[in-house]
């Protein structure tokens, strides 16, 4: 039977899966297992209480849906699998093939997917009373408690100058609050390259985002509201403040496994830290045309399950992970498709449209003669982009230029 195939490396047949993890990687990772045949014991394990969602939508339409959030929602899952919600994974005991859960109880497995993802990173305080006022957007409670507060316009500092940072603060401004961004450095340059992220800073600023002086270092209360501490001395008063800096992956139940590299979750190109335990997701560092590290994007998170699954069940069978970066964002009125690797360096072909933050089709190569694409306010299926950043986009014919409505 496909569920009692025994992999390469595996000594006893694989008849009960654990999937730690019930955000996309988990999702995906259980509908491949039983999409590829496998029909044993699924056993999920998932901190929150609710069905999986797109986290991407949080910072995006879910934001700002008129009245009850839907942008989030998922198509239902088709893995049939038992699910156990509301409860953490506290340790893992390889040898035993074991997963211990905070509420007591002990999960025998044969195979092992991981994929616990990652939670947001935090601005320093020593002030206790300020974490109050400091919101971070990673989860739905997140998303609906800073709907709810936005409602009555208050003043928001926004720490963090990413895709993320600039995803909340284009919601807040749209919501009617007066919003400041705290950046270490010029936004989006990090994750989009000077270029793009010129584009970007612009079309917020004429949408009244205002830039604080200074990258932000502390945060600390005075008087009932919090005050953001910048690193040239000065501080910025606000009604709420909402933290974008990054996150830290989940590896803490790992720690005495035997299973993390120098403190990380490393796989190999068929998403296998060992040939009984798979990982996938934002907790997982793994190989790339650009070195081994963690990519935290949902499509990377899906492109790793669906090796990961396959990997568990057929070992050195399965196919190596080919990954293909694809990002998106929408911000400022501006929405942007990209495929291939990022930053950008340099100025882009234009392939349609061209300069000044308009309507653009664009391509980089990079030195190692492959591309990347980039769609700017402008309609394109995903698999043409993709196929433009390939190293010959001249023979690829390109639609017409479409503008987006804002």
């Amino acid at each position: 039977m496909p569920g009692r195939r025994t992999p390469p490396g595996l000594t006893v047949q694989l008849e009960r899966i654990v999937v730690v993890g019930h955000g996309i990687a988990g999702l995906t990772a259980s509908d491949s297992l039983r999409a590829a045949g496998f029909d044993g014991e699924l056993t999920i394990v998932g901190d929150e209480h609710h069905a999986p969602y797109s986290r991407p939508a949080l910072s995006k339409a879910a934001l700002l849906d008129a009245e009850e959030m839907t942008s989030h929602q998922l198509p239902a899952s088709t893995h049939e699998a038992r699910e156990l919600l509301g409860v953490r994974a506290l340790q893992l005991d390889p040898g035993l093939k074991s997963v211990v859960l905070d509420d007591g109880s002990i999960l025998p497995y044969d195979g092992l997917v991981v994929a616990t993802g990652s939670r947001a990173r935090r601005l320093a305080s020593a002030d206790p009373a300020a974490r109050r006022h400091e919101l971070t957007l990673r989860t739905l409670e997140d998303a609906l408690e800073l709907r709810r507060r936005i409602v009555d316009k208050p003043s928001v500092v926004v720490v963090g100058g990413g895709a993320l940072g600039m995803e909340i603060a284009s919601g807040c401004l749209a919501a009617g609050c007066d919003v400041t961004l705290a950046s270490h450095r010029q936004p989006m340059a990090q994750q989009l390259g000077r270029y793009l992220s010129e584009v970007f800073l612009a079309a917020g600023l004429d949408h009244g985002l205002r830039l604080a002086p200074s990258q932000a270092v502390g945060l600390r209360e005075a008087d009932g509201h919090p005050l953001v501490e910048l690193a040239d001395g000065s501080r910025l008063a606000a009604d709420l403040v909402v933290s974008a800096i990054g996150d830290i992956p989940n590896t803490g139940w790992l720690a005495d496994s035997g299973i993390l590299t120098n403190g990380r979750l490393e796989v190999d190109s068929r998403s296998r830290v060992r040939p009984d335990i798979v990982a996938a997701g934002d907790v997982a560092a793994f190989p790339t045309a650009r070195g081994v590290g963690r990519i935290p994007l949902w499509t990377s998170a899906i492109e790793q399950s669906k090796t990961a699954a396959l990997a568990l069940l057929n070992g050195d069978d399965a196919p190596e992970l080919e990954f293909r970066p694809y990002f998106w964002t929408e911000q400022f009125g501006l929405s942007l498709k990209a495929s291939g690797f990022l930053p950008l360096e340099g100025t882009p072909e234009f392939l349609e449209g061209g300069p000044g933050g308009g309507p653009a089709l664009m391509r980089w190569t990079h030195q190692d003669s492959s591309g990347t694409a980039v769609a700017l306010n402008y309609r394109i299926p995903i698999p043409k982009l993709r196929r433009l950043a390939n190293p010959a986009p001249a023979l690829v014919e390109t639609p017409a230029l479409v503008e987006t409505p804002a």
